[in-house]
């Protein structure tokens, strides 16, 4: 007699979205995602007996970015540290372009799954970084400027040169705040005399 067809996913539920055509001989899953992956077990019986077939769904997946990069903008000496992330199936792997040329592990730069680290940035490292996350399936691209700020010590018009009135015996607090990059040393000077910290 005409066999009764039934399918299940093994480990786990039918897709939701899943229909059955030709009297449950075939199973279509629409708009496949990675959760549909699995064994899937089609079963058919009658009055005579019983025979099940089982076939594994594979789902393969283009790289897509979960994690991308921002502009960046650091101080001379400031470590960086970028991560991109992206999913797929076969995993992506990654790698790294600063101005459209392949970035290679050197002393201060690392680079491990989608991070990039370089420590104690100067200069030679501002410029247009990609990473590229791929797979047999294709790869996607992520780009960043990175920016280094670099400056002598500049102090602010009201900084400069002014005169200090106050009361003796009352404390007075004189202000030393210049702009500079990265961040400078300073040191207090009264006249020609280095000033030491004491009591007072």
């Amino acid at each position: 007699p005409v066999p009764i067809i039934s399918w299940r996913k093994v480990n786990g539920h039918n897709p939701s979205k899943a229909r059955l055509r030709k009297s449950q001989a075939v199973l279509e899953i629409p708009n496949v995602q990675l959760e549909d992956a699995g064994m899937y077990e089609c079963k058919a019986e009658n009055s005579r007996g019983r025979n099940v077939f089982r076939g594994q769904l594979q789902v393969y997946t283009y790289p897509h970015w979960v994690e991308k990069l921002n502009d960046t903008q650091l101080d001379s000496g400031d470590q960086l540290r970028w991560e991109c992330k992206a999913t797929g199936k076969p995993r992506p792997t990654y790698r790294w372009l600063k101005n459209g040329v392949p970035l290679w592990p050197q002393s201060r730069i690392e680079m491990v799954n989608g991070v990039l680290m370089i420590h104690s940035v100067n200069l030679s490292d501002a410029g247009m970084y990609q990473c590229l996350a791929e797979n047999k399936y294709g790869t996607i691209y992520a780009s960043a400027e990175l920016k280094i700020l670099a400056s002598a010590p500049i102090f602010p018009l009201n900084q400069r040169r002014k005169t200090i009135i106050v009361t003796k015996g009352q404390e007075v607090v004189i202000e030393c705040k210049p702009q500079a990059s990265p961040k400078p040393t300073i040191t207090w000077k009264k006249g020609d005399k280095a000033l030491r910290e004491s009591k007072r």
